[in-house]
């Protein structure tokens, strides 16, 4: 979310720019009209004719190819992807989606890797140029300012999670442009909604919660939280290309900005189940899971993630494995009362934290807090202290576990 602020800010620059030379802002207030019931009118044969993006034969052949892509079968996704590009050479759909592609063997990582950036940033440019083509022909194509939009929005995030703030800023200022333009075709289909779902949603969330933003935020169009909310749903429930996407980032608000649990919980099984060999949806749904104390559940969707990772399947990483390996731990220190299994979970969680190089996290310093609470109960005052040694260092110093640790060898410090 720190990223996405980051994202969101990177498009006020060239806003303030904009309004520093008195441009006229472009007039966004009849979208905080529309409603779910209005956002669901038929679209007209004679709108959608030559779409590529709304037309339900392609579709129909790309079904089980963007499902391949979000389940990590990335080969067979690319394969599909391909065919689909030497039929329709010069349009933006087929290079957005290989674009797409890459984008999700970045997402496993926590956007650390950096190995598919080159390939990930070609097929967006591409994916521009071949929009640009149409939108030179057309300036009324609402389809190709769609295309743009995207585009240049996942560069603009990608280039912010890379820190090019001068290149994440042109990106975003594009992005925003051209969402815009593609509002035209907010009744076509639920695929034009999916930009202006988020914008709704992020803009007002980010006033509410970074007051110092405020000033920039004004020189925004006007958002409507509730109504993103309302659009996203509705872009997850009906768009074939967005759709997934759009629970992705509400699984992400439900869960981090609403505290909608439950409702983040049954979304996020929902892509687990429908994409079983997804780490990312896994990993997300074994700690909903988790933090809602539903533990078979979590335990059994655990194990099944290690043993993925163990097979070293696609986008079965580190981090995976920390998430994995905590929950087990915990869940067999807890429930089970089995500490010897629970300490080698701990000590996985260890080792996958500092394969990624997050010292920091919250896995690992309670990691090493229930290895000294569990080294305690043991009599072992040695191992404790060892344990709550790295837990007082690697802890902030208002936090809890700092705290816990500090008193712990302060009291035991002769022993």
């Amino acid at each position: 979310m720190k990223k996405f602020l980051i994202f969101i800010f990177s498009l006020a620059l060239p806003v303030l720019g904009i309004a520093q030379n008195q441009l006229q802002r472009a007039d966004t207030t009849a979208m905080r009209n529309v409603t779910v019931e209005s956002i669901e009118v038929l679209p007209t044969a004679s709108r959608i004719k030559g779409m590529l993006l709304l037309n339900t034969d392609v579709q129909y052949e790309l079904e089980g190819a963007v499902d391949n892509m979000y389940n990590f079968k990335y080969a067979t996704a690319e394969k599909q992807f391909k065919s689909i590009r030497r039929r329709y050479p010069e349009h933006p759909l087929p290079y957005f989606l290989m674009g797409l592609s890459q984008w999700w063997k970045i997402v496993p990582t926590n956007i650390q890797t950096k190995k598919y950036d080159d390939l990930f940033f070609a097929y967006m440019d591409s994916t521009v140029q071949k929009a640009e083509a149409m939108y030179d022909k057309n300036e009324k194509d609402v389809e190709a300012a769609f295309f743009l939009a995207a585009a240049y929005g996942f560069e603009g995030r990608l280039h912010s999670e890379r820190s090019n703030w001068r290149k994440a800023t042109f990106a975003s200022k594009k992005a925003l442009e051209f969402m815009e333009k593609a509002k035209a075709g907010n009744g076509l289909s639920p695929e034009f909604l999916f930009g202006e779902s988020l914008f709704n949603y992020y803009s007002i969330w980010i006033n509410e919660n970074y007051p110092m933003l405020r000033p920039v935020l004004a020189f925004f169009p006007s958002g409507d939280k509730r109504l993103g909310i309302k659009q996203l749903s509705y872009v997850a429930n009906n768009g074939f290309y967005t759709g997934t996407e759009a629970k992705f980032f509400l699984m992400k608000i439900q869960s981090n900005d609403e505290k909608n649990m439950e409702q983040a919980l049954k979304i996020s099984q929902s892509l687990a189940t429908k994409y079983p060999d997804n780490a990312y949806f896994q990993r997300y749904y074994a700690r909903l899971l988790f933090v809602q104390g539903h533990f078979t559940a979590a335990e059994r969707v655990s194990l099944n993630i290690l043993a993925k990772l163990d097979q070293n399947m696609p986008g079965y990483e580190a981090i995976s494995g920390r998430y994995a390996s905590y929950i087990l731990a915990y869940i067999n220190q807890n429930k089970y009362r089995d500490f010897d299994k629970a300490k080698g979970y701990y000590q996985n969680a260890i080792m996958y934290a500092e394969m990624t190089d997050e010292r920091d996290s919250g896995y690992f310093v309670n990691s090493y807090l229930n290895l000294g609470r569990m080294a305690n109960q043991q009599k072992d005052i040695a191992a404790a202290k060892k344990y709550y040694t790295v837990v007082l260092k690697a802890s902030e110093k208002k936090s809890g576990s700092y705290k816990e640790a500090k008193d712990y060898l302060k009291a035991n410090k002769k022993r």
